[in-house]
């Protein structure tokens, strides 16, 4: 039977002047918890009284937590805000998990106001018991409902960075790990980006140990003992995916070396096949920028000289020889296409590979062919000579606001570009060829030290080098953030297009998911309290 708002007062008051002798007024106690049955004034009481009496009548407990858990499934919000701002209340011992557990699925409400009151309950439990709520909160992820699961992970990569460090001791942080690593089991592209996220931004996942450990289960994740299948976006994305997650871990004592071998056993031969997961992404320049990343962080390498020459190969490819004589039998061809930005990443590579076995073009390849790559390089230098001087005339003079046009801008990536080819190109010339110099890849940030366009403006922000060649144009109604804007060099002898490829983030693993990336089926299982 239901109580009335004078019931509810009454029996309170009884239980309020009890102090010591609570646990005799229990049927005052049930008078309470019946409040939820009644009219919207005599719910939101109880939704205030059941919570305040509640640890004094540990044989009600059960009835108490269902009663306010009636509460916050009402059809009235302002009920259920009120429920669930008194839930913390309950969070004591062994019933915390439980109603870490409860807001983790109330989590999917679509009320935002609603919604951010769950956030706050569960900060707030977090505090009084990182790893009982991290129980209820992972208990969901691996078995809720789908939405619940979904913003579970974002409420884990976004709030445990806040937490104060007195609550994120060691043994939360290694349960964190040893929870997450069972969640990577079966993920989507999204999820694992954010699950990353949280892992990299662990205390414990600071030293050289624990950045090793995220790498291995990146690499877990990457399939890389399987061969690629360039035909399947699915396959494609998920070695991008994972390679980036990766890319931030390397150093000189974490390495790169399986994700190196990996695209030059498996990559690189496929180049011209990939299926690009994303429209107007140059799934070719991605790839090969992200081998160029990781290069200088390859530790020993067991094929090394195959690899290499996989790389030399390639490199080959889009170093073209110098067109024949006006009266040769290829005189009606068109000029070779320069494409600086492939040339830029492969050279990089090779150029970092090389240093580890530095006689290779010396011994480990013919006399001709050293020979025909030296005519290429020659033929590419004197290209870039050309095209380094028109760059320097078109920026010359210009500073502030005037290089801030995202034409000049593609200008001033575009030269960065064509200097590092042309002191790559240099080093390999020396007899022997040298592996000395030092460039900075032309879509990462600036160093503070170096100069910024050879052409003596002041100096630019990382954000104005973010940018890269391509070789092909883009719709013009593609979204900003992925946008190219194509400039157009000076037509002639050693024109190509220069393009704003930015380094965010791009596409998701597509489709469900499996083991890694698999299918995870919906569950519709209602209230599982």
């Amino acid at each position: 039977m239901a109580a009335t708002v004078e019931e509810l007062y009454r029996n309170y008051g009884i239980l309020a002047d009890a102090k010591e002798d609570l646990s005799k007024h229990k049927d005052a106690y049930q008078v309470i918890l019946d409040g939820v049955k009644g009219g919207p004034k005599e719910k939101r009481l109880a939704a205030q009284f059941i919570p305040k009496f509640f640890s004094s009548f540990p044989e009600l407990a059960d009835a108490a937590i269902n009663a306010q858990l009636d509460l916050c499934e009402d059809e009235d919000v302002s009920i259920r805000r009120q429920a669930i701002k008194e839930l913390p209340r309950f969070a004591s011992g062994e019933t915390l998990p439980r109603v870490a557990d409860i807001l983790t699925q109330l989590l999917q409400t679509d009320d935002s106001a609603e919604f951010n009151q769950v956030i706050t309950a569960l900060i707030s439990i977090f505090k009084i018991d990182a790893k009982g709520t991290l129980g209820g909160l992972f208990s969901q992820i691996l078995q809720g409902e789908d939405i619940v699961r979904e913003r579970a992970i974002k409420f884990l990569s976004t709030k445990l960075k806040t937490m104060p460090d007195d609550t994120m001791t060691k043994e939360v942080e290694d349960y964190i790990f040893t929870e997450t690593k069972k969640v990577l089991e079966d993920v989507t592209g999204e999820e694992f980006v954010l699950l990353m996220r949280i892992l990299s931004g662990l205390k414990t996942m600071q030293t050289v140990s624990g950045r090793q450990q995220l790498v291995e289960l990146v690499v877990e994740q990457a399939f890389l003992e399987q061969a690629l299948n360039p035909a399947d976006t699915d396959s494609v994305d998920r070695l991008l995916q994972c390679t980036r997650q990766a890319l931030p871990l390397f150093s000189k004592n974490v390495h790169s070396t399986r994700f190196v071998t990996y695209f030059c056993e498996y990559v690189l031969p496929n180049l011209s096949l990939l299926t690009s997961p994303v429209a107007e992404l140059d799934i070719q320049l991605e790839v090969l920028k992200l081998l160029a990343e990781m290069s200088p962080f390859c530790g020993d390498m067991d094929k090394l000289e195959v690899n290499l020459n996989m790389l030399f190969e390639k490199l080959l490819e889009f170093m073209p020889l110098p067109p024949e004589e006006e009266n040769g039998e290829n005189a009606a061809n068109e000029e070779p296409k320069l494409q600086f930005s492939y040339v830029e990443c492969l050279l990089f590579s090779f150029h970092q590979l090389g240093k580890k076995l530095p006689d290779f073009l010396i011994d480990k390849i013919s006399a001709e062919k050293l020979k025909d790559f030296k005519i290429r390089l020659q033929y590419f230098a004197r290209g870039l000579q050309v095209y380094i001087r028109q760059l320097r005339v078109a920026l010359q003079g210009k500073t502030g606001d005037a290089l801030k046009t995202d034409e000049n801008k593609m200008k001033v990536v575009a030269l960065k570009i064509t200097n590092n080819i042309n002191v790559l190109i240099k080093d390999l010339f020396h007899n022997p060829p040298s592996y000395k110099s030092t460039v900075t890849l032309s879509w990462k940030p600036v160093q503070k030290a170096e100069a910024t366009a050879a052409v003596g403006q002041k100096r630019l922000s990382g954000d104005d080098v973010g940018a890269t060649v391509t070789a092909k144009k883009l719709p013009a109604s593609l979204p900003r953030r992925d946008a190219r804007q194509i400039y157009n060099p000076p037509s002639g002898k050693y024109s190509a297009s220069i393009g704003n490829f930015s380094n965010e983030q791009r596409g998701g693993f597509r489709g469900g998911r499996g083991r890694g990336f698999g299918g995870r089926g919906n569950r519709s299982r209602g209230r599982i309290y």
